[in-house]
């Protein structure tokens, strides 16, 4: 499930793979081939200084990722159980989402991940 998360995570539209600015090195960043800059922060995991980040997915060993949502949003995926806030989250719009076990979690992940980027996209 990871490898597929992972795959199309990485194929959804203006998606460009890189490395992680606040995450460890196994890491994979989801940056927005048209935005570079941070504009808002609360749609960015990464600082105002760094490359717009709207999602970062975990190695192999964990799975799980982070993300931006709304802040309605977000309360939403926390209290239908898909998110916990992000313990080092600073807006109400950072995300732990736990990896997907099969491909009915991974829809939904997948869904969640591009929430994400229209988020950044809207705001940025």
């Amino acid at each position: 499930m990871w490898g597929r998360l992972v795959s199309e995570a990485m194929s959804l539209p203006g998606v460009v793979e890189g490395h992680s600015a606040v995450s460890p090195a196994s890491s994979r960043a989801l940056f927005l081939s048209e935005i570079r800059d941070v504009a808002t922060p609360e749609t960015s995991l990464a600082s105002s200084i760094d490359r717009l980040e709207a999602a970062h997915i975990h190695a192999v060993d964990d799975t799980s990722l982070h993300l931006c949502l709304p802040r309605q949003r977000a309360a939403e995926a926390i209290g239908t159980g898909w998110a916990i806030p992000h313990q080092y989250g600073d807006f109400g719009t950072e995300l732990l989402i736990f990896g997907p076990r099969d491909g009915r979690e991974l829809g939904v992940i997948l869904a969640l991940i591009q929430e994400s980027l229209d988020f950044a996209r809207a705001k940025n």
